[in-house]
């Protein structure tokens, strides 16, 4: 076992709405280890980028954590003060954002906002800065690093505007990096690429990287533990291997079977029926009974508890009480 980075302690997350008060993390636990790639993953709106901004300290100003606690190092963030907080954002917890186009400033170099956080965190002179700025753009692949360094991010593909983020992400040397659908509208060979200069990195600086996607092909990529969300609970986790031999909650199972088998000739899609409920919706029970082909009496009564399969696979579902 590595040592333990990032502790998610049965957190909650809400937002304030002219309706109420409408819960999108609903008590969710995890930990990850220094040098371990934890994937959470699950539909659009199940509560994954949520849960990133949660951990950075990124929710809007009607999201609040209402209970529950986040560790880093064993130090508790999740009640530092924002001057606190943007000390750690940026230097020891990086975040790659899932559109890098909107997430890049238009009107500054690529060089001024790569500079920045040297500047800022590291205390680099801005000559210093400029030439770590360089050097980063190279270990990121990008051709040419001293004349991107005076481009604006819309002289750049979308796949180096990725590469950006990366490197940006990255210059501080943090401990923890968070890549909220970082492979989203990139064509699969650009793609590979990204996945592959994050695990090169992971490995180089021996991170731990937190990775949100609803790709079940970068998960077999890139995780060493997986994390399925449903409507803002966690149904199952383990690692990655147990997940794809060995699914067990209904939802991971559907997930698998909505991604086409090329190596399988008779393999067929079964696409999970129905959609997420929205937050407000009250549903008792499992919240994934509605769509469950196998949901019993108790599904709908009452939530599950966790089922420890092993000491790396935990599951929510009534089924495993079966067994």
């Amino acid at each position: 076992m590595g040592e333990t980075l990032l502790e998610v302690k049965n957190i909650v997350t809400e937002f304030r709405t002219a309706d109420g008060q409408l819960s999108a993390v609903r008590d969710v636990s995890f930990s990850l280890q220094k040098g371990e790639t934890l994937c959470i993953v699950g539909e659009s709106g199940c509560g994954k980028s949520i849960t990133s901004l949660s951990i950075i300290g990124l929710l809007p100003s009607n999201g609040k954590i209402t209970s529950g606690e986040i560790l880093y190092e064993g130090k508790a963030i999740h009640q530092l003060p924002a001057q606190k907080m943007r000390q750690i954002r940026g230097n020891k917890i990086s975040m790659i954002f899932q559109e890098p186009m909107t997430a890049l400033n238009p009107v500054l170099t690529i060089g001024y906002q790569i500079r920045e956080p040297l500047m800022i965190h590291q205390k680099l002179s801005k000559r210093e800065a400029i030439d770590k700025g360089i050097e980063l753009l190279k270990q990121v692949g990008i051709p040419y690093p001293e004349k991107r360094m005076n481009q604006y991010p819309h002289e750049l593909s979308g796949g180096m505007r990725q590469r950006v983020m990366i490197a940006i992400a990255l210059s501080c040397n943090p401990g923890l990096l968070i890549a909220d659908e970082p492979t989203t509208a990139l064509d699969v060979t650009i793609q590979a690429q990204i996945l592959d200069i994050i695990n090169r990195l992971k490995d180089e600086f021996h991170m731990g990287v937190l990775m949100i996607t609803h790709d079940m092909g970068v998960v077999a990529e890139v995780a060493d533990r997986v994390m399925v969300m449903y409507a803002g609970k966690k149904v199952e986790e383990g690692k990655v291997e147990e997940i794809f031999d060995k699914p067990k909650h209904p939802y991971t199972i559907g997930l698998l079977n909505s991604v086409p088998n090329v190596d399988d000739p008779d393999f067929e899609l079964e696409p999970i029926p129905g959609s997420l409920p929205s937050l407000d919706e009250q549903i008792s029970g499992c919240r994934f009974h509605l769509r469950c082909k196998f949901a019993k009496d108790i599904c709908r009564i009452q939530e599950p508890p966790e089922f420890k399969l092993s000491d790396s696979h935990q599951v929510f579902c009534w089924l495993e009480g079966d067994n």
